[in-house]
């Protein structure tokens, strides 16, 4: 036996199975402590191992009183981006504070996507509690559902809300959880996270292989050919870099850039002869160069060029096609307004193999209203949207790895800032306030300085983390970042997290 006083614990089998697993361990070198109280951020660290999900050290606290020299704060953040727990209040975890019993079958049922209808399919009807007065309203729903599924039932009649949870009652009701069939094999496999893009920009080849080791990615989209002229395209291909990637089995689809010159990309796309050239011309540059396929990047299409860009991505694929290679093509939400015009996306979805949604700049850097880059919402609605004409499938939605400090008076105005740079800004700050805002999945930062006011909607983990569980929701084959180098540490672990707990099937 791992631990000396357990023996006589009614949970006795349940500790040694987890603490062969490494979910608990003991409080002493000998000692488990069966009936210590389990604190709030000690049971959100056991139900993220018990998920065998990996700790976010967030560059930005979710919670002032879990500061970063907290031992529980990287287990508190990645529960927490997922939503599995919640803070008392706005501004508190309260993690020291021992966990009630209805609190943790509220967490439980949170986490494990439990609802009263799913719950019931176990055959268990929920108990008439002889304390169900002492249960608060906001825990009533979870109790029940959690004792229909079998996982807190109570004793002798009554169920214990307020009384707080033990280490021994821990260890019984997560290991019900690891025992259910087909479960523990979903929380020990490595995350599915579909297909991964990382755009190449501001880094020279050495850096972004070492950033890319460092991430999700697993296809690399350098910035290889642009359209130089309407018959004749650039190749800037690093054969180091291709070479790289063909020994970490990784993919290369080098993207193709306009430079968002209307004029030259309207002289390609308006003449037969031109776009066959072109075509012509990537397809065998993809061959020469060794690559697995093309990421088509125009960007400012006028509106009467729609179908010829629709002509030709359909004469580029099948060129590509013919010799096994991969086109995806980027596009921009659909507004409805002359930038997206020539984006037929339903004809785009049918020639290419993926189509690319570049869900951000939902503010651009000129614009007269200050605003977030990428707010959820408004990447849920260009996701749906794009939907209606592509299918899952070949749906990519590409985030942003940066934001903007907006100057918000005297004049509006913005400044880009990677993930890095804003996170520099904000330890920086001295005053100014911040807010969570649940609508938009986004921190709002207000501050001034020198007779200026900015704000600042922040990207973060728990920002992508959200438009991560948005896109998997829908089922997408996978997603791209713009662009790699710019996110801070802790964007790739949660990126993990949030494909591995949005595929778990609790059924």
């Amino acid at each position: 036996m791992p631990f000396d006083d357990i023996s006589g614990s009614f949970a006795l089998a349940d500790i040694v199975a987890l603490h062969g697993r490494g979910i608990v361990s003991g409080t002493g070198e000998r000692t488990f402590s069966p009936e210590r109280a389990v604190t709030r951020a000690e049971f959100a660290a056991l139900v993220v191992r018990l998920f065998g999900l990996e700790p976010v050290d967030a560059a930005i606290p979710s919670y002032p009183d879990v500061p970063a020299k907290a031992w529980s704060y990287s287990a508190v953040e990645a529960a927490s981006q997922l939503g599995i727990v919640r803070g008392v209040s706005a501004a508190s975890f309260g993690g020291g504070s021992p966990v009630t019993r209805e609190q943790a079958a509220t967490i439980l049922v949170r986490a494990l996507r439990l609802d009263g209808e799913r719950a019931s399919a176990s055959g268990a009807n929920a108990p008439d509690y002889e304390d169900a007065d002492r249960i608060d309203d906001w825990a009533e729903a979870s109790i029940q559902t959690a004792a229909r599924a079998g996982l807190m039932q109570g004793d002798n009649g009554r169920f214990r809300p307020l009384d707080t949870l033990t280490r021994a009652e821990a260890a019984a009701v997560l290991n019900r959880i690891a025992s259910r069939d087909g479960w523990a094999a979903q929380f020990e496999a490595a995350p599915a996270t579909g297909l991964q893009l990382g755009w190449q920009y501001g880094q020279t080849t050495s850096q972004f292989i070492a950033s890319i080791a460092r991430s999700t990615v697993d296809t690399l989209v350098p910035r290889d050919y642009f359209l130089e002229s309407a018959r004749t395209v650039s190749d800037s291909t690093d054969p180091a870099l291709v070479r790289w990637a063909s020994a970490h089995g990784k993919r290369v689809w080098g993207m193709v850039g306009n430079r968002s010159d209307a004029e030259v990309t309207h002289q390609l796309l308006g003449s037969a002869s031109n776009r066959k050239a072109v075509a012509d011309r990537l397809a065998a540059l993809v061959l020469d160069d060794g690559l697995d396929g093309l990421n088509l990047d125009f960007e400012n299409v006028l509106p009467e060029d729609r179908s010829g860009l629709t002509a030709f991505v359909t004469e580029l694929a099948a060129k590509l096609h013919a010799n096994g290679r991969v086109l995806s093509v980027n596009v921009s939400p659909d507004q409805g307004d002359d930038w997206t015009a020539a984006f037929d996306y339903s004809a785009l979805g049918k020639q290419a193999d993926y189509i690319v949604l570049m869900a951000y700049d939902e503010h651009w850097s000129t614009d007269p209203v200050a605003g977030s880059v990428s707010s959820l919402p408004w990447l849920a609605r260009g996701v749906d949207k794009l939907l209606a004409a592509v299918p899952a499938s070949k749906t990519i939605v590409a985030l942003p790895l940066y934001t903007r400090k907006w100057t918000v008076s005297p004049a509006v105005s913005s400044a880009e800032l990677s993930l890095i740079e804003q996170t520099d800004v904000i330890r920086s700050l001295v005053s100014g306030t911040r807010s969570w805002n649940e609508t938009i999945g986004q921190y709002v930062y207000s501050y001034s300085r020198g007779g200026s006011s900015y704000r600042i909607w922040t990207e973060d983990s728990r920002s992508l983390t959200l438009k991560n569980l948005a896109a998997a929701d829908r089922g997408v084959a996978g997603l791209a970042y713009w662009y790699i180098g710019a996110e801070t540490p802790d964007v790739w672990p949660a990126m993990r997290n949030a494909a591995k707990y949005s595929a778990f099937e609790f059924e």
